[in-house]
Parts: structure tokens; sequence; C-alpha cells
């Protein structure tokens, strides 16, 4: 049990004298610099109506110092205790986290805006009822491990519910219950799985005491003996073990605890048992080097004390299905009282704790969830660490990729929680809903804002979905260049329903977009649709047209597919014995020489995969240029010969390649930058740009050269133009 907090003085002030006091009665492990950001941080909880009242009927500066109170006992450190002071403070609308920020540092002012955005949060469980309430919680649990980017941040929410346990007495019998119905679902379980045991055991006491009052009375009356009898019991029976495995030369760790009232109330329940059925109310547990000396511990056990017939268990021999392993046995102890034992080797242990047989998932019977686990036991191992001395920041700044969350958790209007994969967007939550809300959607707000179907949700968000009754879903939803569904699920749903479609109208949307797609980026060779059908194993070239029209295919997936199957089957004529010999190198091959120097015609600009054709130049090597370049056209009868087959190498190098497109819109401000925004997020470097605007029809076209990997890149990035408001044409230029 944590201890209760003694550093406030009797009263209910909240102003400055009882910050003062606080401060001075401050641990001597906190120095100077922890002193001085403790004290900033009282200075700004006072600033922030300190006076204002909870619902315990404590002003919010006491109960803010209580929780701070509680984690010092914990060990935390100085920016964990001055967020834990600034509880409560962003509802003042004279605070910014950027002056959090200027006079805490950074990772105050993150904690106390991931506690703001929790505090949101408050009556998540009102609306639970019937089948789903396990599920929900569960979700509720990791929509707060979603929220908090730092781990510090679940520590002061679940300290603060600690403190408002201790105070539920002050509440109606109703409010009471409701807390400690959040706190056995919710917070306790938390807890557990951080491996925050005094904590643990407090909040499932103290939620028993108020949702089984009779219970808690009984078991209570029932243990003989007050709970610090029971630890000084288990204190003596670890003394006498110590001693006992010295002499036997069996190298031992040792723990133990008195079962707390919870654990034992649920034990009864789910062995339907009284009191005197349950032998582990004291427990040990001996930690050795390896499974021999578990076997001589067990016998030093055995030989000291009588076991109990029919309570010996060996899951060394016999693992558990989780894989647990361990003995457990129970004897009569010293006193003639009950106690069990269980010895393990310290590698069992931290796979109990850590691995797939933690104790959490076994208390709570949690589905298995491998990357939610592994942010769990880089939680516990950031404790541990912590407990060793180690720096709270290196700590943090270590493990950041592993504390990284894969899921999001967001909320309904009606407050239940859906888990969905980080990335999802206002689309996928319709999605995760229902199909038919999915196909019906045709906006979302987010915390009461509309906005974009495409935006990325955060963990905390409340999402509402606007749907259209006869509302159908776009093709745009599925290209996944524009964002609007991240996971693969809901991705699946939408292409599921345009393949019920007409097959014949598949196909002519599929040919339509083709010809679209090499009409903009002016791909003038055909595409090979017999091997784009063998490539994606489908049986006919119309079945080709059919699914891009469905959106299986993405048009440039078949745009350039016939020059690239032909650069491809003619770099394989020219053998593997000129290839060892560097004729495949470089971005080019020209049929039949080595290592002759190439460069890009600027005329025509080809880009791979286009259909080129090589100029022998004189003294500059050889130029490539698209088949279909004008100059190349325009080239007299004599200077024919010149003309030499080349094609792109199998292996492109990383190398980019000038480009040049057209765009065509209305006259509008802010065109450039918007088209300058998707080119930086793109990361695509922009060499020249060429604006006219026709003031009679109020239109612009705009000509720009970029540098481009490949043809994909490219068809990328027009698609994300062509989305802009008012463009009317996006057209690669040759």
């Amino acid at each position: 049990m944590v201890t209760t907090s003694s550093r406030l003085p009797e009263g209910d002030s909240a102003d400055a004298a009882i910050v003062a006091h606080w401060l001075g009665m401050l641990p001597a492990e906190f120095d100077d610099q922890d002193r001085l950001m403790l004290r900033k941080a009282g200075d700004i909880a006072l600033m922030a109506n300190p006076d204002k009242r909870i619902l315990s009927g404590e002003t919010q500066l006491r109960h803010a110092l209580s929780v701070a109170e509680i984690l010092i006992e914990l060990r935390m450190d100085r920016e964990t205790v001055a967020a834990a002071l600034l509880l409560g403070v962003m509802q003042d609308s004279r605070l910014s986290i950027e002056t959090l920020r200027r006079e805490l540092g950074e990772s105050t002012a993150h904690m106390v805006d991931d506690l703001a955005r929790i505090d949101l949060l408050t009556d998540l469980s009102s609306d639970v009822a019937g089948q789903d309430e396990g599920q929900h919680a569960e979700n509720l649990r990791r929509l707060l491990l979603g929220i908090a980017e730092d781990i510090r941040v679940i520590l002061v929410v679940v300290a603060e519910q600690l403190h408002l346990m201790r105070s539920a007495r002050r509440l109606s019998p109703e409010l009471s219950r409701r807390l400690a119905q959040e706190t056995e679902e919710i917070y306790a379980p938390l807890a557990n799985r951080l491996g925050i045991w005094q904590v643990k055991w407090e909040l499932e006491d103290l939620s028993l005491r108020f949702l089984h009052p009779e219970e808690y009375k009984r078991i209570a009356s029932l243990l003989d003996g007050r709970r610090a009898d029971r630890e000084q019991f288990i204190k003596e029976v670890i003394e006498l073990l110590r001693e006992k495995f010295q002499a036997a030369g069996v190298n031992a760790e040792i723990n133990g605890r008195p079962k707390h009232i919870h654990s034992i109330w649920r034990k009864m329940q789910r062995k339907a048992v009284d009191i005197e059925q349950i032998f582990d109310l004291r427990a040990v547990r001996v930690l050795v080097d390896d499974i021999a000396q578990c076997y001589a511990a067990l016998g030093v056990v055995h030989g000291l004390w009588k076991h109990i017939p029919g309570e010996f268990d060996d899951y060394i021999a016999t693992p558990k299905a989780n894989l647990y392993r361990s003995i457990h046995t129970a004897v009569i102890g010293p006193e003639d009282k009950t106690l069990e034992v269980q010895i393990r080797t310290r590698e069992m242990h931290h796979h109990s704790e850590l691995g797939v047989a933690a104790h959490w998932r076994y208390k709570e019977n949690a589905k298995q969830d491998r990357d939610f686990e592994r942010r769990i036991v880089w939680m516990r191992q950031w404790l541990e660490r912590k407990d060793e001395g180690a720096e709270s920041g290196a700590l943090a700044n270590g493990a950041e990729s592993e504390l990284e969350a894969t899921r999001i958790y967001v909320l309904t209007p009606m407050g239940k929680v859906v888990e969905l994969p980080k990335g999802s967007t206002p689309l996928d939550f319709a999605y995760a809903i229902h199909t038919d809300v999915g196909h019906q959607c045709r906006g979302a707000k987010v915390d009461g804002h509309i906005v974009q179907l495409n935006r990325p949700l955060r963990s905390g968000e409340t999402v509402e979905v606007l749907t259209a009754k006869n509302g159908t879903p776009s093709r745009d939803w599925i290209n996944p260049h524009l964002g609007y569904l991240h996971s693969s699920k809901a991705r699946n749903r939408v292409k599921q329903w345009f393949k019920q479609l007409d097959y014949d109208h598949h196909v002519e949307l599929g040919r339509a977009a083709l010809e679209r797609e090499m009409t903009r980026l002016s791909i003038s060779e055909k595409p090979d649709l017999e091997a784009a059908a063998a490539k994606h194993n489908l049986l006919h070239t119309e079945d080709v047209y059919a699914a891009i029209g469905r959106g299986d295919l993405s048009p440039i997936q078949v745009a350039g597919l016939g020059s690239r199957a032909k650069a491809e089957s003619r770099v394989r004529e020219i053998g593997e014995t000129q290839r060892d010999q560097g004729v495949v190198k470089g971005e080019v091959v020209v049929a039949g020489v080595d290592d002759l120097m190439t460069t890009i015609g600027r005329c025509c600009k080809p880009v791979p995969y286009d259909p080129i054709i090589g100029y022998v130049t004189r003294g500059r090597g050889v130029t490539i240029h698209r088949s279909d370049c004008p100059n190349i056209r325009a080239l007299q009868k004599s200077e024919s010969d010149r003309l030499v087959t080349v094609h792109w190498s199998m292996e492109q190098q990383e190398t980019s390649y000038a480009v040049d497109f057209l765009v065509i819109a209305s006259d509008r401000k802010g065109l450039l930058r918007d088209i300058s925004s998707i080119l930086t997020n793109e990361d695509i470097d922009v060499i020249g740009v060429n604006t006219n605007t026709d003031r009679k029809t109020d239109s612009a076209r705009m000509r720009f050269t970029v540098e481009v990997r490949d043809m994909e890149q490219l068809s990328r990035l027009l698609s994300k133009i062509e989305q802009l408001p008012d463009v009317n044409l996006v057209k690669r230029q040759v």
C-alpha cells in the first residue's frame, strides 16, 4: 500500500502558504533544481483557479498536491510530479501549452496536454451495458495507453484515481459505486499491467469496499490479524527461509506479501469456496538460478513444514497452456498458519512477468495482441530500470520506438471505444462501425468540427460520421495516393462493392481510366495487355480493363507495361556474358556497346520506362530521346544512321529525371501555394516554373519542370494535383 499523504496541513485551504508548506516537506532526494521546477508548477497551479472544488468537495489544488504525494512515494521524477501539480489547469483559458513549455520544459508540457485530453474523456464507462462490457472496458484501458505517448502520464492518471478512491467516502453512495466500478474495470487493471502492485492492490480493495461492502467486511473480519501483523508474519518466514536456503547451498531471492482482500474475494468467487479453503492468504516467491535448485528449494520447504495434500502443482514438469512454469506448494507454516510457496528460476519469472505467460493477461483473461503487449513489456521494463536509478529521459528516448503505439482508440458520439490501426481516417472509422455506414459516408466531424475524410485520427478523439441515404463509395477512396483509407479491411470492402457492379461497366471504366492515364503521362506506346493479364493471373485482356475499373489494379501498373516488358526482354537478349562485362551498367543499355556515355535528352525528357531511342552525337556519346520525340522525327535522312537501339536497364540506379507537366486551372489565390505544398510533401525538387494568366477567361496555365524517380512517382504527383480545387487539366508535356 502506498503511504497516505502526511505533508499537507489540516484544513481546507488552497493558497500559497499550503504550497510553500508542501515544498518545505519534500524528501531530501529532491535537489535545488527539482524544487525550483516544482515551485514554478505550484505558482502556475495557484494562478489557475485553485479554489475550484472537485466532486469530493476537495479543492483542485489540494487534490493535485495529494496526487503528487502518491507519485513521490512511487519515486517518480520532478517532471511527473510537476505534471500532477498541474492537474486541471488547462481548463483555465489564460494558460496555454506554449506557456507551460516555456516555464517547465517540453516533457512536462506534453504530459499536461495529454492529461487534459484524458480529462475530457471522463464518464466513458457510463454507457456500457450487457455482453459488450468486458471488451469496452479493455478498449478504454487501451485508449488511455494510446493517448499517453509518455508512460508517466498513465502513472499520474492511476495515482489520481487512487486519491479519488481514498476520498470516495465523501461522495454519495451512487457516485462512490460508479467511481469504484470504473476503478475495478479500468484503473486497477492498468496498474496491474504496469506492475505497480502496491497501487493495484489498494485500488482493488477500495473498489471492493464500495461495490460489495458486506463481503468486504466479512472477509476482513475473518482474516486473523491486521494486515501489518500478516506482513510481519511474511517477513519472519522470509528470514527463516533465507537462513535454511543458505545452509543448503541454494542461492535464492525471496519476496512475499499477504494476499489482499479483493484477491481473496475473487478467488472465493472463482472457486466457489469459503475462506478456509484458500491456502495462499500468505505467500512467498522463491527465485533461484536453475531447475535443479528449484527442486532443492522445494526439498528445504517440505523438510521445514508439512505440506497440505492436494495442494501441490509442478508446472515446471507440466507447463500451463500459456507456457507458465513454476512449482506451487501449500504448507502448514509457523503458528499453524497456511502458507503458499512458489518456486521458479529467474528466467521463468521474467517470462511469466513479461512474456506470453504474463500475469496480467492471466488475471484479466485478455486476448493476445502482440503489438499492444510489446508496449506493456517496454513500459514495465522502463519502470524497473527507473527504480534502478537510470535517467528518465534516457530511458524514454531509448524505448521510443518500442513504446510507439500501432493502434489508436477513438470514440463514437455515444462513448463507445473503437480500435483502429494507427494512421486510420474518419472513413476507416465509418467502415469499422458498419459496411453500410462506410458506403454512405459523405463527411465526418472530429470533436465537433468538420474534417476531410483523409485526415488521420488520434487516440481519444470523438468521431461522428455524416451519411447520405443513397450514398455510394467513390473510386478515389481506393487510390492509395489520396490517403482516404488506411486499413486494408476497409479498402477491401470498397473494392468488393465495385466488384459487384456490372462487368461490362467495369471494362468501360477501366478502358477510360487507362486511356486517361496514358494521355496524362504522354505514353504513346500501347500497353501489352496480354503481359498484364499473365502477370496478374487474369484470363483475358478484357479482365485487365475490368480489374482497373474495379480498383484492383491502378492504371499506372498497366500503362507503361509494354515498354518496360520490351526493355527487360531486350536486356535479357544481350546475354549474361555482356552483362558481366558491364554492358548493362547504368540507367540505359546501348545494344552491343560497352561503357558508352549516355545523356538524357532535354527536349523530350524521357523517364523509365518510356519507349526510347538513342542518337549518337559528335563527341558527347549517345543522347537518349523518347521514340516519338519531335526532334527525332524531324531528323534528315542522312542523319538516320546515327540512331541506335537502346533500352532502359532492368536495375535502375537511385537517380532523378527531369520531366515537364502542364496544369490548367481557374485562376485563384493560393493555387501555386497548394501545388507547391504537394511537391514539398512528395519530396520532389522543382527545377523551373512558368505561369501565365489569361484575364479574359480567368484561367491559369502553369508549366513545371521537376525531378522524379520514375513514372509511378510522376503518376502519383499528377493524381494529387488533379484533386486540387479549380484544377481542370494536369498533363505531362513532351
